[in-house]
């Protein structure tokens, strides 16, 4: 009985807006994880309220990360899209030597300098210090990255969601977004599920044929 309360006084404590936000976010990975189209407008549900919430929790980073969400979520809607005639779906693509070092100097520049304007600019603009402000920067950047290379159809993409998602975990639930938490865990078994069901999907791609 006591398990029982305890769950249902969590379960009253939690914000209708994030519980949303956790079941869309969900849906649009799985969905994407299952190379299912439909996972985009979810997508755009999911980011369009996490913009609300990180913004009333102080991670600007993440604010301004799911404002290019939002973006990325409508170009990967429309690049879905575009797919051939004779084909189900876009193919899955491996990522190139052009695409690692492009990706590899966006975190190196971009991570601490987003860090440094967070930690000058809050205090110029009268808001409260960033929470995490490199630490944020550095996810912030490698999630633009593993978004873009999702709308590209890149295999990789899943793996660098594994890595972000295991450092949010930690962030989030030190910053009591214990829900926001639990979604990241799920994510991270959906990014290991997307990244071995792509790749299975890549190798029959390259089968004569098939």
């Amino acid at each position: 009985m006591e398990v029982i309360k305890a769950i249902e006084a969590w379960w009253s404590g939690q914000s209708w807006l994030e519980l949303i936000g956790f079941a869309t976010g969900l849906l649009c990975v799985l969905l994407a994880a299952l190379n299912i189209i439909w996972n985009w407008p979810f997508a755009i549900i999911s980011t369009g309220i996490y913009i609300f919430i990180f913004a009333t929790h102080r991670l600007y980073a993440d604010m301004g990360q799911y404002v290019y969400l939002f973006i990325s979520n409508i170009y990967g809607w429309y690049y879905w899209s575009m797919r051939p005639k004779d084909e189900k779906s876009i193919p899955v693509k491996l990522i190139s030597r052009k695409q690692i070092w492009w990706s590899a100097l966006a975190v190196a520049v971009l991570s601490p300098t987003l860090g440094f304007l967070l930690t000058k600019l809050a205090p110029v603009l009268h808001y409260a210090p960033a929470a995490f402000p490199y630490l944020d920067s550095f996810c912030t950047v490698c999630s633009l990255i593993a978004q873009l290379l999702l709308a590209r159809k890149i295999l990789e993409n899943w793996l660098i969601w594994i890595f972000v998602d295991l450092i949010y975990i930690g962030v989030y639930a030190m910053k009591d977004l214990r829900l926001t938490a639990v979604l990241f865990a799920v994510y991270t078994g959906l990014a290991i599920f997307g990244y071995l069901d792509w790749r299975k999907t890549y190798r029959k791609q390259q089968q004569p044929g098939v």
